[in-house]
């Protein structure tokens, strides 16, 4: 029997569960995907009671088939979500989805109580970003869901929820909680002051390799208490390569740098730059844009508009000559200069091109314009980034791989050999219980 490390990976997308044996190869795996449901304001989040038995039932039966011996379980999730637990353990809220609009009005008094906006921001190395602080989350169920918020009685990022599950402990981690979640203060490495002025009590985050022993299904499992994926995901790079920058690709774009040596700037926060940490703790400067969901919009508008398959950008041949005029012509269309704010596709705009190839090109050269500023903007000055990895669904896009060589000639693009980054990390910083 194959002794191995479960992993539940749980993307906004797809929930998927990894099993790694003793060379952390992947020796199974398994994925779905779940219909939104709607929550209690009508606005669309994840079926989490759909995703809770899912992943109980895969490990039931994984330990049920006897190929594999499941000696620990780890999880991974998207960021910005929480569950709220009544004093019995109880789970009383749907999981709220970050793009739900919050009035930033809100929390004025907040970041003029602690510096302002932008120190606040510098701070809890957080841009202000509504749902997506998971800070401003509980703030707002406090005000506006205030019968709620009387029965809460701990609260818990995604990943320590679905450790939860298993252990009925209650935990924190660090790449939970530094993930712009405006509740941890980077210059001190502690809980930001003002939680204690809401009276709001958070669980002391633990180290990334800390599990504990859970008996499942008549089983004794070491059960880690989960990560945040983009964290998770520099894991496997940080064991074998220095000096490098990952670019994360998924729904979000996130360029990570764990080298920075220098603080994090007002004018990177004003720039979607953050800081993330690892689970031991250490700070990982990054670029996060929501580019891979303008890409996904857009992907079905040119579907429609065109009246071709959705998935017809996988068959384009690689057009140097039109990325080359493209980066000469450097219009924009698709994407605002500054920040992006506007997430939806526009299909009139399609109406400026001849065919579906040159749309497509110049929606890639504009979120590669992107993605090479937020490059440079988390590399710290007169240091020149040589290595930037690519892992996720972009590192298969060769017209996006074009454009960023094109745009900056002088970093070495290299595709990630490591596969579903996140959850391999997640295993790696299991190993120990593997024995």
């Amino acid at each position: 029997m194959t002794k191995v490390i479960a992993v539940i990976d749980i993307g906004k997308t797809n929930k998927k569960i990894f099993l790694f044996d003793e060379n952390f190869e992947v020796v199974f795996q398994n994925s779905i995907q779940f219909d939104e449901i709607i929550d209690d304001d009508n606005f669309p989040c994840d079926d989490i009671v759909s995703i809770e038995n899912w992943i109980k039932n895969q490990i039931l039966s994984i330990q049920m088939k006897g190929n594999f011996k499941i000696k620990a379980i780890n999880f991974t999730t998207h960021g910005a979500s929480l569950i709220y637990l009544n004093k019995d353990g109880k789970r009383i809220t749907p999981l709220y989805n970050y793009l739900k609009n919050i009035d930033l009005k809100d929390y004025e008094s907040l970041y003029k109580k602690n510096g302002g906006a932008e120190e606040f921001s510098r701070k809890t190395a957080s841009p202000v970003y509504g749902m997506l602080n998971t800070g401003l989350q509980m703030l707002w169920i406090k005000k506006y869901k205030p019968e709620i918020w009387k029965q809460v009685d701990t609260i818990l990022h995604y990943p320590q929820y679905l450790s939860y599950l298993f252990t009925k402990k209650i935990t924190a981690d660090y790449t939970s909680v530094g993930a712009h979640t405006a509740t941890w203060d980077f210059d001190t490495m502690q809980y930001h002051s003002w939680l204690k002025d809401e009276n709001i009590t958070l669980p002391t985050p633990c180290k990334g390799n800390e599990a504990f022993i859970s008996e499942i299904n008549g089983e004794k499992i070491a059960v880690g208490t989960g990560m945040h994926d983009s964290s998770s995901s520099i894991i496997p790079l940080l064991e074998k390569e220095k000096d490098f920058v990952l670019l994360s690709t998924g729904t979000w774009i996130i360029a990570m740098n764990p080298f920075s040596k220098e603080i994090l700037t007002q004018h990177q926060l004003k720039n979607n730059c953050l800081c993330f940490i690892t689970p031991e703790k250490q700070q990982v400067k990054s670029s996060m844009q929501f580019l891979g969901r303008i890409h996904e919009v857009y992907l079905k508008a040119l579907s429609e508009y065109y009246k071709v398959n959705i998935n017809t950008h996988l068959k384009l041949i690689l057009n140097t000559t039109l990325c080359e005029a493209l980066v000469s012509k450097n219009s924009n269309l698709f994407l605002a200069k500054g920040i992006d704010t506007d997430f939806e596709a526009h299909p009139e705009y399609l109406k400026n091109f001849d065919s579906y190839e040159t749309a497509y090109y110049q929606l890639v050269y504009e979120i590669s314009k992107k993605v090479i500023a937020g490059i440079q903007l988390i590399s710290d000055e007169n240091v020149d980034i040589s290595n930037v990895f690519i892992s996720g669904g972009f590192n298969r896009n060769e017209i996006f791989i074009k454009f960023l060589n094109l745009l900056n000639p002088t970093i070495n693009i290299k595709i990630s050999d490591c596969k579903n980054e996140s959850a391999l990390g997640a295993a790696l910083i299991m190993k120990s219980y593997l024995k």
